[in-house]
């Protein structure tokens, strides 16, 4: 039977610390069960971090809200133990086509190659997605949830941040060395502290409503400028598990967000859309207006600040909630190192640094899609107009036309983390220091799997390339010697098909059935590829040193000054 995640509550459990107030400092609370929140507290539990996960309310999300999830937030999901039931529930989609009126001007494919596990997007509703990782998190031994707490006051200290909860028993303390704020766009905590976001605000507003009906629109995304049922505006159009359609309706700065909502306004659009004889029922509908902004820093002290309290963007280009996860994907593994004494807490200063250059990448390409959307003069009008009717047979033209940049995740190149490539090592490929790792077929004791499953854990991975002929042992001391650094790397070694690779101490082995995971890596035997704890390329080199990567490792963990 599935679960009603919309109308599930979750059970309020009275603190321990009412009846007996205590000075225990957590390593980690995180405040808000959002998406954001759930996946970081999900994460540092799986790495073996206590955490406290506190939200103001016992429910998830109403209606749809963030439905487009990205392939790299797939990936990510699959290392927090949900993403097959992600996909399995999403509607799965790569192509997406952009019309003018009535008019298709061109189609796009967002993953035209094979040799990937997972879609470019699925659709899933975001209270699945919530549910499908509060599932999770309620599994794991070292994550404790408390439902219908809401923080109402917060001081820094010099060793550890104290709470104010209040729950329905009262206010009590509550202490932790590092806090995560992923308590949304209107963050209490950033009010707290007398911080702010900064940023534009479009005026435009747009209706979304949620339809359920049976169509036979296929399972693609499409755009519509100025189409004849929607004169002057624009449409989205994208399939929901459930058989729930979501639509985006432009309205204009001047509509009345109240009266747009209202069903004798909403379902005339509808069948504008579907014709009048197309049977359906409004599921949930909302008129938003959006920002493009971000926090000037993302770290305060011992408070860090992730997904849309510390960054928003408007829907166009789905790269809310995707970011988001990928801000949980980017600071769990930092929070572990620190919490446990192996990192200084500068580390935690990468984060920041990070995520608020991605932040700024999908503010800027968010930007440019609502303005492109959303033109504001005649002029404007007018260069929209034009590159859409050239885009039909021009591809430079395509370039130009921006229905929303689709989320990718944001490569790093210039992150104090990575290691620069040496000058005598030449590579010609897109897995550059600061880059994510690609995914792509192999085989592991002689069973069909994918490679970046093999890479995750939570730790450093070293990425071995051996040849089919070459004596691999004798590098077998060197791999071996990778997990007696004082921050481990667990030592990955890639054969190609057919090779016989001895056994090596705390080394684990996979065979790249059909060449791909060489040639997304530009390698041959001997290159060795360093991964950071969240997949991103840390350092890479032609051949094995242990000394450089032992001094890469430093790097990426701000341990600069560690020897040996």
């Amino acid at each position: 039977m599935q679960t009603d995640y919309q109308k599930l509550r979750f059970d309020y459990v009275r603190p321990a610390e009412h009846d007996a107030p205590s000075d225990a400092v957590h390593p980690v609370v995180v405040i808000g069960a959002g998406p954001v929140g759930l996946s970081t507290a999900i994460d540092l539990a799986q790495q073996g971090v206590k955490v406290v996960l506190v939200d103001n309310d016992d429910t998830l999300s109403t209606g749809s809200r963030a439905i487009c999830f990205a392939k790299r937030t797939l990936e990510i999901f699959d290392r927090l133990g949900c993403g097959d039931r992600m996909v399995e529930k999403g509607v799965s989609w790569n192509v997406g086509k952009v019309f003018l009126q009535d008019e298709l001007i061109y189609t796009f494919n967002l993953l035209p190659e094979t040799g990937h596990a997972r879609p470019a997007f699925i659709n899933l509703q975001q209270y699945y997605v919530e549910g499908f990782l509060a599932d999770r998190a309620m599994q794991l031994d070292n994550l404790q949830m408390r439902w219908k707490s809401n923080v109402v006051g917060m001081t820094q200290h010099d060793g550890h941040v104290e709470l104010q909860i209040e729950t329905p028993d009262g206010t009590y303390p509550l202490r932790a060395q590092y806090v995560v704020a992923a308590d949304g766009a209107r963050s209490p905590v950033r009010r707290m502290l007398g911080l702010d976001s900064r940023g534009r605000t479009f005026k435009d507003r747009f209706l979304i409503a949620d339809v359920k009906m049976k169509a036979s629109f296929p399972t693609e995304r499409w755009f519509w400028f100025d189409p004849p049922f929607h004169r002057n505006q624009s449409v989205l159009l994208h399939r929901q598990p459930d058989n729930v359609w979501r639509i985006d309706f432009q309205l204009g700065w001047d509509a009345d967000p109240v009266a747009e909502k209202a069903p004798e306004r909403v379902i005339p659009r509808v069948k504008a859309l579907l014709g009048e004889n197309v049977e359906f029922e409004l599921e949930w509908v909302s008129v938003y207006t959006f920002s493009c902004l971000r926090m000037d820093s993302f770290r305060h002290g011992r408070v860090l600040f992730a997904g849309d309290s510390a960054h928003g963007v408007s829907p166009f280009g789905a790269r809310g909630a995707n970011s988001g996860v990928q801000d949980a994907d980017n600071l769990a593994w930092k929070l572990r190192l620190v919490v446990n004494g192996d990192a200084p807490s500068a580390l935690l200063d990468t984060y920041a640094s990070e995520r608020e250059y991605a932040a700024d990448e999908n503010i800027r390409n968010s930007t440019r899609a609502t303005d492109f959307i959303t033109p504001k003069s005649a002029v404007s009008r007018l260069f929209r107009d034009a590159a859409l009717k050239l885009a039909k047979d021009s591809a430079f033209a395509r370039r130009i036309v921006n229905s929303g940049r689709l989320s990718v995740p944001a490569v790093l190149s210039n992150s104090p983390l990575n290691t620069p490539d040496d000058a005598a090592d030449a590579f010609s490929c897109t897995m550059i220091p600061g880059a994510v790792c690609t995914d792509a077929p192999v085989a592991v004791d002689g069973e069909d799997a994918w490679f970046l499953p093999q890479t995750s854990g939570g730790q450093f991975t070293g990425v071995y390339f051996c040849g089919l002929h070459n004596d691999i042992a004798e590098t077998a001391e060197r791999l071996a010697a990778l997990a007696r650094l004082p921050v481990r790397v667990r030592a990955l070694i890639v054969a190609p098909r057919g090779a016989k690779t001895p056994a090596i101490a705390d080394a684990k082995v996979i065979e790249d059935v059909e060449g791909i995971v060489t040639h997304r890596f530009d390698a041959r035997p001997g290159t060795f590829y360093l991964l950071r704890p969240d997949q991103h390329v840390c350092a890479r080199w032609r051949t094995l040193d242990v000394a450089l990567v032992r001094a890469a490792v430093n790097r990426g963990t701000c341990n600069a000054q560690v020897n040996g």
